[in-house]
């Protein structure tokens, strides 16, 4: 079988109106919801080899699965991610925060991509929805009405994920 050439990586960047501290305990908040990460319960350690899950606000469905990879605190934070909807292999996600003279430049980085096309395309969106949300939450203290409808939305409809996202079957497959 001919080995696959890896995909590109997805770089972003987005210059925040805040503290760099402030964005990074965003960034690595836990146990209550990140209004930008589309209203999702970051839970783990912020160490490295440490597991951590993005769970829905009421932690019956996971969405994100990962391990710690690096954490330079408030400078640095990377981890593996793999969607719990799809089989695909981890990638890794890193966030850079360097201060500026007006608060705090964030950039993602997603990469270490294989062959998992459909979601190295379908990121794309998410990531830019999750900064520019990031900004005007840190920005403003709210978030905007259309990912406020949109996440009402998610939740009403969450009967119909796939089974592969409930809490029991993401603990069965050792995440």
């Amino acid at each position: 079988m001919p080995k696959v050439a890896p995909l590109e990586s997805h770089v972003f960047a987005i210059d925040i109106v805040a503290p760099r501290q402030q964005v990074w305990d965003e960034i690595t908040k836990t146990g209550r919801v990140q209004r930008a990460m589309h209203n999702t319960v970051l839970e783990g350690a912020i160490v490295p080899g440490s597991k951590l899950r993005y769970y829905s606000p009421n932690k019956k469905r996971v969405f994100v699965v990962g391990v710690v990879v690096e954490v330079e605190a408030p400078a640095k934070f990377s981890h593996t991610f793999k969607f719990t909807m799809r089989p695909d292999e981890p990638t890794l996600v890193t966030w850079e925060l360097q201060e500026t003279e007006l608060g705090c430049r964030v950039t993602l980085t997603h990469s270490d991509w294989t062959d998992q096309v459909a979601t190295h395309k379908s990121v794309v969106k998410g990531w830019r929805e999750i900064l520019s949300t990031m900004k005007y939450e840190l920005e403003t203290g709210d978030i905007p009405i259309r990912a406020k409808i949109a996440y009402r939305i998610m939740g009403w409809l969450s009967f119909l994920l796939p089974k592969s996202t409930t809490v029991p079957h993401v603990e069965r497959s050792g995440w």
